[in-house]
């Protein structure tokens, strides 16, 4: 299973026949900090090629990718003769209103810089053709037409950059000098006008160059609510006055936490409806006997346990207008926004679950031992009696699950000696403990008040998370089309329940 597929602007794209560019320059971030390391790149040796993306737009293939020293290049052609978006596609790139690259990928390796991340493995999964690269090292070098013929893809090149081209015998003589001095008075003239508080004569300016002033100078976090909108450009609610990606290319969000029950219980990929695991439920007994004495017999008993997947669904309807000319790359930002509700939803299912509809919460599925942890409060007795409740074998993996007010209160509890029940660690990855055993926050834990259960004890690899199909994201630009949008649906099959509860206890609060 892939944690995450990434997009990083890097553009580079061939018309009718061949194309080639440079997919990501090696030894410089992108706009959000990132640095992938020579050598990083893994993946077959042939590639689709998309546009945007969209993996309902495959305009042609890559079959030649390689790493050089100055970072990825590809090559590969348009399927012109076959595909009519290829054609437009071939079009737009040599009208110069696409040429860049992106790519999509696979982490496998990575470690955070002081903005970013730099990325030592990977696999390289697609590569597409885009308006504008996160990357902005990342161009078309060269589109060969039918005929054979290059052209150069100038777009953000200088003439000397472009210098392999021929000049005319006849073409006249150029006064670089004066060139020069023009272009000076133009760059003097450029950062005069850039410059806060600058007054110009003129027609007054409208209200969307003065939101987007505002926003240069002073960031979209402090811009006139009136001038910010969300999913569709025109109105208060949906749109708004977003900057180009040159000068904005980060969204604040506020931080949502849920419960990391994925993280320590098993899980499975299935492909199936459904799924049945055998389970034991009593062994065979062994007696002692006389050396001519009559055996004993015994036998195993058993039961099945069945995890069905259950379905996650949502979709969010976004104007043409906004995701072509948004700042924050709005497609992606929605792409992770999925995958944060659905992982909010699921992790509440894991915890608190009924299993109507949705999977089966540890809290709620029967068989666990329950103890009573004291008459409105969980005591420092009950804490020992659960560590040593369940075995030996179970507790040597078993942590602590409870919410973050359950923990707080937990910090004034001391042992005979004077000492916390609850012991930090000096590194920081490593977990808080409780005798022992790491400490897993779980919002979705009740609260210690009487009657609740506040805290569950066990090895959570007796709790099974079953995925039967990740998170999926399809784009409909079809059903909306007459209305300017798009569609985007989000949906995702996943179940779960308790298969072990032997391994567990549970911690209650008597009324």
């Amino acid at each position: 299973m892939s944690d995450r597929i990434e997009i990083k602007a890097a553009l580079t794209v061939e018309e009718t026949g061949e194309i080639t560019g440079l997919a990501w320059p090696f030894g410089t971030p992108d706009r959000v900090g990132d640095v992938i390391e020579k050598g990083a790149f893994t993946g077959p040796a042939e590639l689709p090629m998309l546009f945007a993306h969209d993996q309902t737009q495959v305009i042609g293939v890559w079959d030649q990718i390689a790493e050089t020293p100055e970072g990825l290049t590809v090559k590969g052609r348009l399927l012109v003769q076959d595909v009519e978006r290829a054609r437009e596609v071939r079009a737009m790139i040599r009208a110069g209103a696409v040429s860049g690259l992106s790519i999509g990928f696979e982490t496998e390796a990575a470690k955070p810089r002081a903005r970013g991340r730099s990325i030592s493995k990977l696999r390289l999964l697609e590569v597409s053709v885009v308006a504008v690269p996160c990357h902005p090292g990342a161009q078309i070098h060269s589109i060969k037409a039918a005929d054979d013929t290059a052209e150069p893809c100038t777009e953000g090149k200088t003439p000397v950059e472009n210098e392999d081209q021929t000049t005319p015998a006849n073409a006249p003589e150029i006064d670089t000098k004066a060139f020069d001095a023009l272009k000076q008075r133009l760059d003097q003239l450029e950062a005069k006008a850039n410059r806060p508080g600058v007054t110009t004569t003129g027609p007054a300016p409208s209200a969307e160059a003065k939101a987007f002033g505002g926003y240069v100078r002073r960031g979209v976090e402090r811009m006139d609510p009136a001038d910010t909108k969300s999913l569709t450009v025109s109105t208060a609610a949906n749109g708004g006055y977003l900057a180009p990606k040159e000068f904005g290319d980060e969204l604040f969000k506020n931080l949502i936490e849920f419960s990391p029950i994925r993280k320590y219980a098993r899980v499975v990929q299935i492909s199936a409806p459904e799924i049945t695991y055998p389970k034991r439920v009593t062994g065979t007994s062994a007696t002692w006997v006389s050396e001519v004495g009559d055996r004993t017999g015994s036998e195993p008993s058993f039961d099945q346990v069945t995890l069905t997947p259950h379905e996650l669904a949502t979709f969010t309807d976004i104007s043409n207008a906004l995701l072509e000319d948004n700042a924050y790359n709005l497609e992606g930002e929605l792409m992770a926004d999925f995958a944060e509700s659905f992982g909010r939803a699921e992790s509440a299912a894991f915890v608190n679950g009924d299993g109507v509809g949705k999977p089966k919460g540890i809290m709620a599925a029967a068989g666990i031992a329950t103890l009573s942890g004291g008459a409105g409060t969980i005591t420092v007795a009950s804490l020992i009696e659960a560590y040593h409740a369940i075995p030996t074998v179970y507790a040597q993996n078993a942590v602590w699950v409870m919410n973050r007010t359950t923990l707080a209160k937990l910090r004034t509890y001391f042992n005979g000696m004077g000492e916390p029940l609850l012991l930090d660690s000096i590194s920081e990855k490593a977990p808080t403990t409780l005798l022992g055993r790491p400490v897993v926050e779980a919002p979705d834990m009740p609260n210690m008040t009487a009657g609740a259960t506040p805290i569950l004890f066990g090895d959570l690899s007796g709790y099974r998370i079953v995925d039967r199909v990740g998170l999926a994201i399809m784009r409909d630009p079809f059903s909306l089309a007459t209305k300017g949008q798009v569609r985007f649906h989000a949906r995702k099959r996943v179940g779960a329940d308790l298969t072990h509860p032997d391994r567990f206890v549970k911690l209650k609060v008597a009324a």
